[in-house]
């Protein structure tokens, strides 16, 4: 059963909540950073080569150091003060209508190590290390990751109670449009029994955060085995996560552009398509799929609606009934000759919050021949790869909105 504990947040006063809450360190380049920093945001702590003329290379130990003293410079200054009490915190995102209401907890690395965090994509070595770097030059987990567990009725009474009675500490809409809101959950007896009620919970989900994860276990590990009188008490053990209910998670789509057709005319691929696809010419207008194994694709200045025919997808098997399966072996494997997604430099991706008008635009420019539009992966489908042990294929799963980067920290 999953252990979390409440902790002492390291957090921005009410007034400068909005101007140091930022966008994640992995959604923006430097050059993007760089612009939409103001003087007091997380992006200076975060992304630190900002701060620097020209801009310097991420990994660069200068880099790192300015990190260190961002972070002491804005805690010197009261830009972010640690509570003096441990809690658990509401963090609600609302978009386009829909609230989602999370915990911000510390949650304890051994459950990663031991499967009670179950993840679904495979991490990278190097941005592991990074991110490793980041956690033990700080002593602190300064960007949450984002977790999903099994929806409990009783966790959504004390959260709705709280809300309803008592005013959000903050309160601020970001630049695209999404309201934040935090709630400081402050009776000692409520958090008691948050913690308790998670006993019973036998596993959470790495919905975004894989490498944020995954390194915090690591610093977790190494820092246990420096420690002679390891207790697994000790705030080095646990690491920051905002866990939502499942039922309140909305997975968008993520979608498919490629360079050329492999040395195919448009007939030629159009009519190896037809194999395994019904395909049905569209025309101008955008086409969405609606449902599960339908695409939508994009091709010379064509839109077509293609439905993958029975017997080419396994609905038994967690990775086979993919959408992204399904694509990557009877269109992008077998056709157009894409074999490893993540190395191929034919292909790239796009999250369905930039729209399917961007891969028409992507298409229309040139830069690209043609485009796939999926229908997204369910909640379901990715606690089933979870708990099934499998690794869904690269670049699956967009959740949004994105959580804000501090809003709170956690410090060791």
């Amino acid at each position: 059963m999953v252990k979390i504990k409440p902790f002492k947040a390291t957090r921005p006063p009410k007034q400068y909540a909005a101007e140091v809450a930022s966008r994640p360190y992995d959604v923006l380049n430097s050059q993007e950073a760089k612009a939409e920093a103001t003087e007091r945001s997380l992006l200076h702590i975060i992304k630190p080569e900002i701060d620097f003329d020209p801009i310097a290379g991420e990994h660069e130990q200068r880099v790192y150091d300015k990190a260190v003293e961002n972070f002491k410079l804005w805690k010197n200054k009261e830009w972010l003060v640690k509570d003096g009490e441990e809690h658990y915190y509401i963090y609600a995102q609302t978009m386009n209508g829909k609230t989602q209401y999370g915990l911000a907890v510390a949650s304890h690395f051994q459950d990663y190590i031991d499967g009670k965090i179950k993840k679904h994509e495979l991490t990278r070595v190097e941005k592991e290390e990074d991110r490793m770097i980041h956690v033990n030059i700080q002593n602190a987990n300064i960007e949450p990751v984002f977790f999903a567990y099994p929806a409990i009725k009783e966790v959504d009474d004390i959260v709705a109670n709280i809300v309803k009675n008592q005013p959000a500490e903050y309160d601020f809409t970001s630049e695209d449009g999404v309201r934040h809101q935090m709630w400081v959950i402050n009776e000692k007896a409520t958090n008691d029994r948050i913690t308790k009620i998670f006993e019973g919970v036998p596993a959470m989900y790495v919905a975004d955060g894989h490498h944020r994860t995954a390194a915090a276990a690591r610093v977790g590990q190494e820092r246990m085995k420096a420690n002679p009188n390891h207790t697994g008490e000790e705030e080095y053990n646990y690491f920051l996560a905002v866990i939502f209910p499942d039922n309140q998670l909305n997975i968008i789509d993520y979608n498919r552009v490629v360079k050329d057709l492999n040395g195919l005319t448009k007939e030629q691929f159009l009519d190896a398509l037809k194999k395994d696809f019904d395909v049905v010419e569209v025309g101008k207008e955008i086409y969405k799929p609606n449902k599960l194994h339908n695409f939508g694709m994009y091709l010379d200045g064509k839109w077509y609606n293609l439905t993958a025919k029975a017997g080419t997808y396994d609905d038994n098997d967690p990775i086979g009934v993919l959408d992204v399966t399904v694509l990557s072996n009877l269109v992008l494997d077998n056709i157009l000759g894409i074999k490893d997604l993540r190395t191929d430099k034919r292909i790239d991706f796009v999250g369905g919050i930039r729209g399917l008008g961007e891969l028409q635009r992507r298409v229309d420019s040139g830069e690209m021949k043609v485009a796939f539009a999926l229908y997204p992966v369910s909640m379901k489908q990715l606690i089933d790869i979870a708990d099934s042990g499998k690794i869904m294929p690269p670049k699956t799963t967009w959740f949004e909105p994105k959580l804000r980067s501090g809003v709170v920290i956690h410090e060791f």
